[in-house]
């Protein structure tokens, strides 16, 4: 991320693109989840949410617009998994998830502009022209997505180890069973972000 990248502020556009993307995972978050392993963690579509907006808003109106989704659904608003919402989340299974997620969303956007470096007015968008020709854009995000894929495996076990009360190695195994489709939605997010990225360059935070 460049002095001025870091010295940016942020604008009314930003704001709009932060309510956008909040709503984006709030809406694929509401879609009915599929219950997993013995804590009753569901799979969702919530991690793509996170995923995308990192990708495509950068790290600091990333972090803003997931953590706007997660505290309307802290205070009230049912726009977590299966219509919940209400600090009552925070006693059960998903907690760490949730409160993992803008921390994913963040670490996604960081490192995709640490991997994309933003165009600079002098090389006429050389750069990351070069990474578009050579197809190695879309394995970046895709590198950039999974650093918030650790993320949200950190604050998932944790969470299952303090609510859940499983022990360190049960957490893990049943985190494990959210890999395959989460890793599914790292790839997904990335194509998307990709399009995104060409189609609306003005609000991707890596340009």
């Amino acid at each position: 991320m460049t002095n001025v990248e870091r010295r940016r502020t942020i604008t009314a556009e930003d704001l709009a693109n932060i309510a956008v993307f909040a709503a984006l995972t709030a809406a694929l978050s509401v879609l009915p989840g599929i219950p997993l392993g013995a804590a009753g963690v569901p799979l969702t579509l919530q991690t793509l949410a996170v995923f995308l907006t990192g990708l495509v808003l950068g790290g600091t109106r990333g972090l803003l617009a997931v953590a706007l989704y997660v505290l309307v659904g802290l205070i009230g608003v049912p726009v977590f998994a299966g219509f919940r919402g209400g600090f009552g989340v925070l006693a059960g299974p998903s907690a760490g998830y949730i409160l993992a997620f803008p921390f994913a969303a963040a670490a996604a956007g960081y490192v995709a502009q640490w991997l994309i470096p933003a165009r600079r007015a002098n090389d006429g968008g050389a750069t990351n022209a070069r990474y578009e020709r050579t197809g190695t854009y879309t394995l970046r995000l895709v590198a950039a997505a999974l650093a918030g894929f650790v993320v949200i495996r950190i604050g998932g076990i944790l969470g299952l180890v303090v609510n859940a009360r499983l022990p360190f190695q049960d957490a893990f195994l049943a985190d494990l069973v959210f890999w395959p489709g989460d890793l599914l939605k790292v790839v997904l997010a990335a194509v998307i972000a990709v399009g995104v990225h060409k189609a609306f360059p003005r609000i991707a935070g890596t340009r």
